[in-house]
């Protein structure tokens, strides 16, 4: 029983309690699997093992691919001293004893592999404490996270550092995961070939995942019994779709709806919709966003884009789950399926920018009121011609300020009802030329 203990304390592997994933955790770096732009052959970290050149690093990846079991093999086969915290666990004072012991450690010749699990969760401050522990070399600092580290992570942290991206794993990745799973286990797992594709589907590109899925499916079979795809769904329940609503994961989704709204992609916006409602967003929020991508990508070339986008988030309101979400689809198809245009996005930009810079100009005195006899006499409103009264229902007077010309920030495309918009322009332009050369 003691040589049992002590044999389980040298190798997790025979450690019943732990879970499958943590006692199946690669001991080479080259069994690393669904990283090989990372660790096979040609690897960014075999060559740089291979060339005894480890520098401090930023592993950016989803969940369950690889990012700690990496870094302990680093330091496994670079003979470094691995320490490992977690930002959500750990504080200043934590920070400070590991720089301790990784100083002590320096000091005796052996330098150390410090590895930050969700670095991103410490502050700015915090980050900026790693800075001369790095430059001194008193460690190799490895940070992993699931967010976009150019807006998580400190510059001087990122310049000091290499970002490595780890992929999700697809499908035959896992395949291979899950057959070593079965070599490790002794037996093959109970489930049908659709069941297994659909275990695999359920692990979203999660190793771990799909390693505790099968765990919990060895756990679940009798002698000899085999579980088809319901009955998988049954048994390991369903789990949700790598998403946080609050971070990389709902801004990657909504720029993809948007963009593909945006490129008239009709099934690509529906997917992208579907998934952000699967995974819990607030289709209010949706709603808001299609309204802004009426707004933004559709504008003038189709007037009734807004309507429907601003009618489709009051149906839901209306409505609410799961009925108002057709609304909300409905509209998406709407936005996708409308001729494009942003003149007047850019046209309001380009506005904007021209009235910040040149200051606080006063409208010309014939286009203002004058309810006093004072202002009267200072000229307001003099000379103004009343548009209706004249042909065409159009003057051709000027508007703008004095000091400025005449300028033109709305440029409509040919697409749409902004192509009747164009002739509208044109015809008065070439009235208001008449016009002024008559004059």
């Amino acid at each position: 029983m003691i040589d049992d203990l002590f044999s389980s304390a040298l190798d997790p592997s025979l450690d019943q309690t732990r879970p499958l994933a943590d006692r199946m955790r690669p001991k080479r770096l080259k069994d690393v699997t669904g990283q090989d732009h990372l660790t096979g052959s040609e690897g960014v970290l075999t060559r740089m093992i291979e060339a005894h050149s480890l520098g401090s690093m930023i592993f950016w990846g989803p969940p369950g691919t690889g990012k700690t079991t990496v870094a302990r093999l680093l330091a496994k086969e670079t003979d470094l001293a691995f320490e490992q915290i977690s930002a959500i666990f750990s504080g200043v004072a934590d920070l400070k004893k590991v720089f301790e012991v990784a100083r002590a450690r320096k000091m005796g010749g052996t330098q150390t592999l410090l590895f930050v699990d969700e670095i991103h969760r410490f502050n700015r401050a915090q980050q900026d404490s790693f800075l001369p522990v790095m430059e001194d070399g008193t460690v190799i600092l490895i940070g992993a996270t699931t967010e976009n580290p150019s807006f998580e992570l400190n510059a001087a942290l990122l310049s000091r550092s290499r970002v490595l991206n780890f992929k999700t794993h697809d499908d035959e990745s896992l395949r291979l995961l899950l057959s070593r799973a079965e070599k490790f286990f002794g037996k093959p797992l109970p489930l049908t070939g659709g069941a297994l594709d659909t275990l695999i589907q359920l692990a979203d590109g999660d190793a771990r995942a799909a390693l505790t899925l099968a765990e919990e499916v060895w756990r679940s079979a009798r002698t000899d019994e085999r579980f088809d795809e319901h009955q998988l769904q049954t048994i390991v329940q369903r789990r949700a779709p790598i998403y946080d609503k609050g971070q990389d994961g709902h801004f990657n989704l909504i720029s993809a709806l948007h963009k593909s709204v945006r490129g008239s992609d009709p099934d690509a916006a529906l997917y992208y919709f579907a998934r952000m409602v699967d995974a819990g967003e607030d289709p209010l929020y949706l709603g808001r966003r299609l309204v802004r991508m009426a707004i933004e990508d559709i504008g003038l070339a189709d007037p009734q884009a807004l309507l429907v986008a601003n009618a489709a988030k009051d149906a839901y309101d209306y409505l609410g789950s799961p009925e108002g979400e057709l609304a909300l689809a409905q509209a998406c198809i709407y936005l996708a399926t409308a001729p494009k245009s942003n003149a007047s996005y850019k046209a309001f930009g380009a506005a904007l920018e021209f009235a910040r810079a040149n200051g606080s100009l006063v409208p010309p005195k014939h286009i203002l009121n004058a309810p006093t006899k004072l202002m009267k006499n200072q000229g307001y409103n003099k000379g103004y011609r009343y548009d209706h009264d004249e042909p065409d229902a159009f003057s051709g007077q000027n508007y703008f300020p004095d000091k400025i010309a005449h300028q033109t920030f709305y440029e409509p495309v040919d697409r749409g009802f902004e192509r009747e918009i164009r002739k509208r322009i044109d015809w008065w332009n070439m009235l208001r030329h008449e016009r002024k050369r008559d004059s």
